[in-house]
């Protein structure tokens, strides 16, 4: 900049300045200091955050709305236009100079990632923007990065990493001293969600209790809405499908006062299946609260997981209606959308699947789904699902009269339960 305005070193210096220094400077033996950045800046006619990262204000302005773009597009739903976006920003060469920026792009494109179902490559982005985060500078984003990380892992199935790493980064953060936060809740709630799909029911009630408690202390309705959300699920584990819909209408309550597109729609999803089971005879009406929820996900960052389970909870309704072939085509789409994961959503996928076919009589294409479903839970180690997955097997085997099938499968449902 100071040989384009045709200066020499002592002229860009007077009178505040030596030469020296400003030579120290560009030799790049001295850092200068914010307000003589600002001094430098004002002399050159240029802004200070071009000096100290290169990038122009021009260049500056087009990333920021480049980034923009981006972000509305997730949001409402173009998660494809949204990474396009994102990694344009990603791909600009003095990106390393702009931190605040490239951390930003980097944590959008993850979450465009997800939403597109590209679980290991949003993994990989969420591992590299936590390693330029610090638990203790920045415990808040710190907590929003290992929620998005745990919840990827728990989405492609692997719950054991999806705990390790949601419980490890929940340590670090106490380890401070400091007292629980918002969004420290929402990382144990992902944490929970994984013990949930895991069926480990008594550790998922403990750690449901400790974060309604945390989430009361806090007073936040976003705190209180993922505690209510998440003991929703505990109650339907545990079986009381009337307490986990009363705790999905309070959870959804609360997230009226929150402008959040994508976790409206999965409450809404969670409460029409709570709906389901707490009043089969309603199943209609929970069919149509489903419907809406997909429609909700659809114009939301919703990823093709939240999706798929939305399809998997309408193929249940419509099995409560007495319609199996509807039931199959839905739950045949919601397989289609998981190609390439091995979370709990395919598994389940095939397991409706499989009932559906029985019902139709379809009992050879009723065993193979159902027998994909046991492998990805074992996978899993979901131990309760695949038990149950394994008890519908034996059914099947039995009313085709294949004894030694029906006696393997009841052997494995029991070893599944531990017993």
């Amino acid at each position: 900049m100071r040989l384009r305005r045709n200066l020499s070193q002592a002229q860009l210096a007077w009178p505040e300045l030596s030469d020296s220094y400003v030579s120290l400077i560009e030799s790049g033996k001295r850092t200068p200091a914010p307000s003589m950045v600002a001094l430098l800046a004002r002399k050159l006619d240029c802004s200070a955050a071009y000096l100290t990262t290169g990038v122009t204000q021009e260049a500056m302005t087009g990333l920021q709305e480049t980034l923009r773009y981006a972000h509305i597009a997730l949001q409402n739903g173009a998660a494809d236009e949204a990474r396009i976006r994102f990694a344009e920003v990603l791909s600009h060469p003095a990106l390393t100079e702009l931190p605040t920026v490239m951390h930003e792009a980097r944590w959008g494109y993850a979450l465009a990632l997800e939403a597109t179902g590209a679980l290991e490559e949003a993994i990989g982005e969420l591992e590299r923007a936590a390693e330029t985060i610090s638990p203790l500078t920045d415990p808040d984003r710190w907590a929003e990065l290992h929620t998005a990380l745990s919840r990827c892992h728990w989405e492609r199935g692997d719950l054991a990493e999806s705990i390790r790493l949601g419980e490890g980064a929940l340590e670090q953060l106490t380890q401070t001293g400091g007292a629980w936060t918002e969004t420290m809740v929402l990382l144990g709630a992902t944490v929970l969600a994984a013990y949930e799909q895991r069926g480990d029911l008594a550790y998922a009630q403990r750690l449901a209790a400790v974060l309604t408690a945390h989430a009361e202390a806090i007073g936040s309705p976003r705190a209180l809405m993922a505690a209510h959300w998440n003991a929703a699920w505990v109650a339907d584990l545990r079986g009381d499908a009337h307490e986990a819909l009363k705790l999905s209408e309070r959870a959804m309550a609360l997230l009226g006062e929150d402008d959040d597109s994508r976790n409206l729609g999965r409450l809404r999803m969670a409460y029409g299946h709570f709906l389901l089971r707490a009043h089969p005879d309603q199943a209609e009406r929970a069919r149509d609260v489903l419907r809406h929820s997909e429609r909700e996900m659809e114009s939301s960052a919703a990823s093709t997981v939240d999706t798929a389970w939305c399809l998997i909870y309408q193929a249940r309704a419509e099995m409560a209606l007495g319609r199996p072939v509807e039931a199959a085509g839905m739950a045949r789409r919601a397989t289609d959308l998981l190609t390439g994961t091995a979370g709990l959503a395919i598994a389940e996928a095939y397991t409706v699947l499989g009932e559906a076919c029985v019902r139709l009589d379809r009992r050879e294409e009723a065993v193979a789904a159902l027998s994909q479903a046991v492998e990805y839970l074992e996978k899993m180690q979901a131990h309760r699902p695949a038990a149950r997955a394994w008890f519908d097997l034996a059914e099947l085997f039995g009313a085709a009269g294949q004894a030694d099938g029906q006696k393997a499968a009841f052997q494995r449902a029991l070893s599944c339960m531990g017993l």
